[in-house]
């Protein structure tokens, strides 16, 4: 009697229960029951068709549900411990594809979770008032929910994009003596590239351990450049690129690509590769890997970035065209960027890393390896979620390079340890050497002054100069010793960022636009070289 008893009620009971059977429930019970179901959907996929719907679904989808809370705390676990790994596998071709097809299978599988949750409310036994609210609610909560996950997967794809666009497919590289050591060359990186010739050569040299970096200038018109040992090229110049005024280091791209290519095959780029051992053997240091910067298209990736802060030390011209080839004469200039705190569009930044009227190259080299670092500091996390899209999308127009993208990962890491931490600098001329050194380079005395900077301790050394770089973005301090070639200290900037730009002439009058080119329309070039001088002077903001 007792079991018919139990036997009879239960159905009856189960029938009054307001989460199952809502029928009979009330209004304020049905709305409740409502958000309830939603966020349990939006907080524990599953758990609502297990509490009022199909719990065959909701037992798959919560066995689903777990297991990527499992993955996602193994992410982090990875992400604290070895961030190199968690890199690695993100940006390998392979690992981004599945990963990007988890995502998207993930979201579809969240937004049918939302879609039938919201058939389980039932939304015709709601409230007139309530029913729009409720499918207003279940829209922003599927939009939130699978659309964050939809969106990280296209994010991975346009990354995946971009890395294959932009990086090779070739085997990883190792670090030599403990450091990874890039050259990067601005230029025309365009379809034609006959004719090309580097306007820029840097190498970015980065500790593997400690992501510590270094950046060494050289500049396009060094005379004499050598070949590191095992390079094609040596066996053509073996005392060095030393065949006339016109084989500048800068030459060395197009003379292998028209001449000498049958000497690199099945290299990519014979010309780049050929610069990469001719700067190897200048620096007297083994060069992996290149990065070529379309200088035509580098705005594109300053804009994508949102622009960048800098410092600027003097007025910088925004040249017109030459009017006397003979002595790099210009026309009247096109425009100015001023001393002082700028923000620089894509436009003016690339016009500040490329004018050299009025100084030398040695101070368009200082503004160049400024506004890198101005890029590496201001390209954080939040402008590359907000901006991503775009910057991938300039970085294949503008950047081609002989990286393996199998090892982006670690490089990737290596940036992010190195992005906050001084960067030390050192140019192979002015200021640390003097204005003819490039012409009759001492080989020694450079593979010297490169071991220097790139030594782990900062520490001075008994030697003919001591390099010390106290603050980040600051240039190097060269004591002057019985070592011919180096500038006098009196030459040399301040190591800090604490220049103060020059706004005013001698006599207090503010620098303008029209006081400039005033002295130009008077054909007085000497007292325009006086005010912008201390061009070369620049900060990352």
């Amino acid at each position: 009697m007792t079991t018919m008893h139990k036997n009879t009620n239960q159905p009856g009971s189960a029938l009054t229960d307001p989460v199952r059977y809502p029928s009979g429930a009330s209004a304020p019970v049905r709305t409740k029951r409502a958000f309830v179901l939603v966020l349990l959907t939006l907080l524990v996929p599953g758990s609502a068709q297990i509490v009022a719907g199909n719990r065959q679904l909701g037992r798959m989808a919560l066995r689903v549900t777990l297991t990527v809370w499992a993955l996602a705390l193994i992410t982090i676990v990875i992400a604290v411990t070895n961030r190199t790994m968690l890199l690695s596998i993100v940006t390998h071709p392979v690992g981004s594809l599945f990963i990007i097809v988890v995502l998207v299978a993930l979201a579809l599988g969240w937004a049918y979770l939302f879609l039938n949750t919201l058939r389980i409310i039932r939304p015709t036994l709601l409230a007139p008032g309530m029913r729009p609210i409720i499918a207003v609610v279940v829209a922003i909560s599927t939009v939130l929910a699978s659309g964050s996950l939809g969106y990280i997967a296209y994010v991975l794809n346009v990354s995946r994009n971009a890395i294959g666009s932009i990086f090779d497919a070739g085997p990883a590289i190792d670090p030599v003596d403990g450091r990874y050591n890039f050259l990067m060359m601005g230029g025309d990186a365009g379809d034609d590239r006959t004719g090309r010739r580097p306007d820029s050569l840097s190498v970015i040299s980065v500790d593997a351990k400690t992501g510590e970096s270094a950046i060494i200038s050289v500049p396009r018109n060094l005379q004499n450049a050598q070949f590191s040992e095992g390079s094609p090229m040596r066996k053509i110049y073996p005392e060095g690129y030393n065949c006339g005024d016109e084989c500048l280091i800068n030459a060395v791209n197009t003379e292998v690509t028209n001449k000498y290519q049958d000497l690199y095959p099945g290299v990519q780029d014979p010309g780049a590769q050929a610069t990469l051992e001719a700067v190897s053997g200048t620096l007297g240091i083994t060069v992996q890997a290149y990065v070529l910067v379309d200088m035509d298209g580098f705005a594109k990736l300053i804009d994508a970035m949102g622009g960048i802060r800098i410092k600027a030390g003097g007025w910088v011209p925004i040249s017109g065209p030459v009017t006397d080839e003979a002595n790099g004469i210009h026309g009247m200039p096109d425009g100015w960027i001023p001393a002082g705190d700028q923000h620089l569009d894509g436009f003016h930044a690339l016009w500040y890393g490329r004018s050299r009227e009025f100084v030398d190259d040695y101070a368009r080299i200082a503004r160049q390896q400024c506004v890198q670092q101005a890029m590496l500091k201001q390209l954080d996390p939040a402008t590359l979620l907000t901006k991503f899209e775009d910057i991938a999308n300039a970085g294949t127009k503008v950047v081609d390079s002989n990286i393996s993208s199998n090892q982006l990962g670690s490089f990737v890491d290596l940036a992010l340890k190195s992005k906050n931490q001084p960067v030390k600098r050192l140019t192979i001329g002015p200021p640390d050497f003097d204005a003819s050194f490039s012409t009759v380079p001492d080989f020694d005395l450079i593979h010297s002054k490169v071991k220097e900077v790139l030594a782990s301790s900062n520490s001075p050394k008994a030697s003919d100069a001591v390099v010390t770089h106290d603050r980040p973005g600051a240039g190097p301090v060269m004591a002057a010793g019985p070592a011919t070639g180096l500038a006098p200290t009196s030459q040399l900037p301040s190591p800090s960022a604490d220049f103060t730009p020059v706004t005013t002439t001698p006599d207090g009058t503010p620098i303008t636009i029209e006081l400039l080119n005033g002295l130009k329309a008077q054909g007085d070039e000497q007292g325009i070289r006086d005010l912008v001088a201390t061009n070369g002077q620049c900060a990352p903001l």
